[in-house]
């Protein structure tokens, strides 16, 4: 078997050292709110408006059409994850199904779903910090608002926001996850807030005509794809995350029942959250008069125009307030996927260190944070970002290859959940996201390449010849 296509056995992965092992201290309400906490975050607050400038009302459509290619996802993972409870996520189950080569591209790929995001999130939110201290006249000089990438010096509250949510994460998940439970609540009450509000001017006629540029994507003059399913390569952005759900597996408690529960409930429920959003926010104005100059913040725009001022400024505070939470779930999801790696081998193994007080792999959280304030400190992801979306495609695609894999290879194999019509839903899902990858703009696409291309080579320069399985350790 060669260094590309060997795997690790399912009860090598489950079977774990003490001194490697994570604490369980997760519940189910702990794991929904972390996948509502990843998913609801920047993106149903700005995308609203961006995805209805490419589709028009029919937005509405793509974001069900996300969140059906998500519902495929979800079911793999809930599969997957109860079948090996541990840490890793799409990583470690393709790393027991796929092969390690596959299963180290898919550990590189998940850095850009975590890391630049949360990144981004945390560049974002100094953004939102630079406006409040502008208006309150505090004379802040820019330069210390802004990375040498965007024309300042460095990002001090971006660099702020992510130190603190290090902290948190080295602290302990459980305290982590509770806070992220508080800052998830603010969140929703922001946006029931919106649509009680934004209901009353609910009009029908906003939705005429449904969809003016069709459905398909069909690239216009500047670039962008339009159309429903244009729409929906861009709006997916505001569903990815729920997948952290199942890097938590390892300290989850009764991990059989609770992570169904929370990666299916909190996909479902951020679905049903997205689409009411979106029709209340279509129906209550014209898409025209939000979606192009005010797609940043379109929410607070619609209310502002209803006469709602102090409820806009009351949804734009609890964004500040909130997005930190997107920041905590998506670090929190990156160290544990680094942690699994170094755990592998294919990372230096001493990064693998796991707290005995707080039972959390400090050493590697802290690598994480360091990494993700270099970037937030220095950095425009306003292109870069849109990696995120591929690096989560990939890790869609090969979770739902590795249960159909799986299926076919050990079909008698106990599964405390199984995927509903698998031989349906996993091609859905493989087939959905290689569309939606194939609908981003192309140098995204060459980024990715080139990104795995160099994660290759540090593959076969260390992790090859590292790895337990290359030096025959159990």
């Amino acid at each position: 078997m060669s260094a590309l296509t060997r795997r690790k056995t399912i009860e090598a992965s489950v079977a774990l050292e003490g001194a490697h092992r994570l604490k369980q201290t997760l519940s189910w309400p702990h794991l929904i709110a972390i996948g509502v906490g990843a998913i609801v975050g920047t993106g149903i607050y700005t995308l609203t408006g961006v995805g209805a400038g490419l589709a028009g009302p029919a937005v509405v459509i793509s974001f069900l059409i996300c969140g059906a290619i998500c519902a495929c996802a979800a079911f793999c993972y809930a599969e997957m994850a109860t079948l090996i409870p541990v840490a890793g996520s799409a990583y470690t189950y393709s790393y027991a199904v796929l092969g390690e080569g596959l299963a180290w591209i898919v550990g590189w790929s998940l850095v850009l779903e975590y890391t630049v995001a949360a990144a981004a999130v945390a560049v974002g939110w100094g953004g939102h910090v630079e406006s409040l201290i502008t208006a309150a006249g505090w004379g802040v000089p820019p330069e210390l608002m802004h990375g040498v990438f965007s024309g300042g010096l460095i990002n001090i509250p971006a660099i702020l926001i992510a130190g603190v949510v290090t902290l948190l994460l080295i602290l302990g998940t459980r305290e982590s996850a509770t806070l992220n439970i508080f800052l998830v609540l603010i969140k929703l009450a922001a946006l029931v807030l919106f649509v009680v509000l934004a209901m009353q001017s609910f009009d029908a006629a906003n939705f005429t005509p449904f969809a003016p540029f069709g459905y398909g994507a069909t690239q216009g003059a500047d670039g962008k794809n339009y159309g429903v399913l244009g729409a929906a390569a861009i709006v997916f952005f505001a569903f990815y995350g729920f997948d952290t759900v199942s890097t938590a597996a390892e300290e989850t408690k009764n991990p059989e029942r609770n992570l169904t529960i929370g990666i299916v409930g909190s996909m479902a429920l951020c679905t049903a959250i997205y689409v009411v959003v979106a029709t209340v926010a279509v129906g209550a104005m014209s898409y025209t008069q939000f979606s192009k100059t005010h797609d940043a913040a379109p929410l607070v725009f619609i209310l502002q125009s209803l006469s709602h001022g102090t409820a806009a400024e009351i949804v734009a505070a609890c964004v500040v307030i909130a997005i930190p939470s997107v920041i905590l779930v998506l670090m929190y999801g990156q160290s544990r996927i680094f942690f699994v790696m170094a755990r592998d081998g294919l990372l230096p193994e001493r990064l693998a260190a796991v707290s005995k007080s707080r039972g959390t792999p400090v050493l590697m959280t802290m690598l994480t944070g360091l990494v993700v304030i270099a970037m937030a400190a220095t950095m425009d992801l306003s292109q870069i970002v849109e990696l995120a979306n591929v690096g989560t495609l990939t890790a869609f695609i090969a979770v739902a290859a590795s249960m159909l894999v799986l299926r076919m290879r050990d079909p008698s194999r106990p599964r405390l959940f199984r995927t509903p019509l698998p031989w349906v839903v996993g091609p859905v899902c493989i087939l959905g996201c290689l569309y939606l990858a194939w609908s981003l703009p192309t140098r995204t696409q060459i980024w990715f390449f080139e990104w795995n291309g160099a994660g290759l080579v540090l593959y076969f320069l260390y992790g090859m010849r590292a790895s337990h399985l290359a030096r025959a350790k159990p």
